[in-house]
């Protein structure tokens, strides 16, 4: 027996949309100035840098399109509803930050180290850098302010690891390694004019690539995890069993099965022992109130499973 939401009723839509816009807005300013400023001073760092902020747009695009789908009621062909496009779509974020942001950066470095050029004017790119520095800072610091709403507390690994909201975490860590990557290019860019040693920014661009694929390979197993189903908290579970054993009709209930399907969608089977003398009508309405009590205190558990043990 089973209680799930209504299936025109849509999953609600988790917190890390504002940060995500906010992301590509900023990404994709940053992105057009970086490659103007590539073009005019034939920085690699910079040119490694304007990729990124290409792959980061795209990047945002692909969460908004994944948060969007994934907002689809359940139908037919889904009864459990389409909560893990998001994750499939940032498991491909993931996978491009890694192939793409990572692996063009190192291509270019290794590039630019075996065929040096001197940079021109670098005036250009420390405007770029300054400008993309508050673009990149502000957007992290949105990110950041969403993150830390949903952690309430909890150290920062741990809720990294326990996030059931890619959109959030992604973000972050992008903005993490955008910060990062522009302080390797300033570095890249300085020290290469100012030591007259232009082999230095194709070294800064490999610091880039290596940044990038750090982060890729952090984000990939989270979102790999998550893709694959993740189980709920350990008080959330021992809230759902207390919340069984409290009604009169139960003898007995074990510890509960349970998988995130979306960021605010959760799935929870509960096998049961009831009352011997209950006859199959009061097993059937003791199930029934149940599942309603379990749904009010735990709202976003959206498909509730009783199983009655012989």
């Amino acid at each position: 027996m089973n209680s799930t939401t209504p299936e025109s009723a849509a999953p609600e839509q988790p917190s890390s949309k504002i940060a995500i816009f906010g992301a590509l807005a900023a990404n994709l300013a940053i992105a057009i100035v970086k490659f103007v400023a590539s073009y005019f001073t034939g920085s690699s760092a910079m040119l490694s840098e304007g990729i990124h902020s290409l792959v980061d747009t795209i990047n945002e695009w692909l969460l908004l399109l994944g948060l969007s789908r994934s907002q689809r009621p359940a139908d037919a062909r889904r009864p459990f509803g389409y909560g893990r496009e998001l994750y499939f779509w940032a498991f491909v974020v993931s996978v491009c930050i890694f192939g793409i942001g990572g692996g063009v950066s190192l291509y270019e470095g290794v590039e630019h180290l075996r065929h040096p050029e001197p940079l021109s004017d670098p005036t250009w790119n420390y405007w770029v850098l300054g400008i993309a520095f508050l673009l990149d800072g502000g957007s992290f610091l949105l990110a950041r302010r969403t993150f830390n709403a949903q952690r309430r507390g909890v150290g920062f690994w741990r809720a990294f690891h326990s996030s059931k909201d890619p959109g959030t975490f992604v973000v972050l860590f992008e903005d993490a390694a955008d910060l990062l990557g522009l302080s390797v290019a300033f570095l890249g860019v300085y020290l290469s004019h100012t030591l007259n040693i232009p082999a230095l920014d194709g070294v800064a661009s490999l610091g880039i690539g290596v940044i990038l694929l750090i982060v890729a390979g952090l984000l990939l197993r989270e979102t790999k995890s998550l893709l694959m189903g993740e189980p709920a908290e350990a008080d959330v579970l021992q809230h759902v069993t207390e919340v069984v054993r409290e009604d009169k009709a139960v003898v007995a209930a074990e510890e509960p099965l349970s998988s995130y399907l979306g960021p605010e969608e959760l799935l929870v089977v509960v096998r049961v022992r009831f009352q011997p003398e209950q006859s199959a009508q009061e097993v059937a309405a003791a199930v029934v109130r149940v599942q309603a009590a379990v749904q009010q205190k735990l709202p976003h558990i959206k498909h509730v499973f009783i199983q009655p043990m012989e």
